[in-house]
């Protein structure tokens, strides 16, 4: 989620899966089904990969990933899974982009549109809010897999193969990428056996928001009705948390 620390993102996910495994495992595989439909073989399709790591990273069993793959290439039956993304304005105007997942976009509609109205926001219409925001690729590595001797030259190594900024915080280091460069980049990291924390496509907004505390707490408040929701796979906002 755009607007804050990514490390405030990836620590929110993990308690989210170990508070609701199943609903997460639910969530994960429908990711894993519908980037199967471009190929079933994680090594040369670099979108299923991604979406198994997170799967593994989140101790889905093997048994459920490979079903999941196999719907995705239609080896297995089952409801058609779709992708759909929604935006608009939630509580004390903050901007989110919500990407979902699912097998019945109706219920994902009236889902989110209930969500935004419960606390105090609105759905838009396409272009509403994504204008003020940019696709990037997104990776981060935990500080305890960051080169301790030679992380000068690791970033110029990365510079090389498209990193586009290197943010370096306490918890690790965030790289951003084009769209187009992070596969490479990914690739780069993997080959020097540099373990990520994540590696995805993200929204990240171009000017941020900053929040008092009581409108952070109704930010969070609408951010976990999202959470909750099966349908959504990701989320992403302008507010800084």
């Amino acid at each position: 989620m755009s607007g804050h620390s990514k490390w405030s993102t990836i620590k929110r996910a993990k308690e989210a899966k170990d508070n609701k495994r199943s609903s997460v495992f639910t969530k994960l595989g429908n990711n894993i089904t519908v980037a199967a439909r471009k190929g079933g073989d994680p090594e040369m399709n670099f979108e299923l990969r991604m979406a198994i790591d997170r799967a593994k990273s989140a101790n889905m069993p093997k048994d459920n990933i490979e079903r999941a793959t196999k719907r995705g290439t239609g080896e297995l039956g089952g409801a058609v899974i779709e992708e759909l993304t929604y935006e608009g304005f939630g509580p004390v105007k903050s901007a989110f982009i919500i990407e979902t997942v699912t097998d019945n976009k109706n219920r994902s509609a009236s889902e989110i549109r209930h969500i935004f109205s419960k606390n105090g926001g609105s759905m838009g219409a396409s272009g509403s809010v994504s204008w003020n925001f940019n696709r990037k690729g997104v990776i981060t590595i935990a500080n305890e897999n960051l080169p301790k001797d030679n992380w000068d030259e690791l970033e110029l190594e990365l510079i090389d193969a498209g990193a586009e900024d290197i943010i370096k915080e306490n918890e690790g280091a965030t790289i951003l990428t084009a769209i187009t460069d992070l596969q490479k980049v990914k690739k780069m990291l993997d080959a020097k056996n540099i373990k990520t924390e994540s590696a995805e496509l993200e929204y990240l907004a171009k000017e941020k928001k900053e929040l008092s505390e009581e409108e952070k707490n109704k930010v969070e408040k609408f951010i976990d009705a999202l959470d909750e929701c099966e349908d959504v796979a990701n989320y992403y906002t302008n507010v800084i948390l």
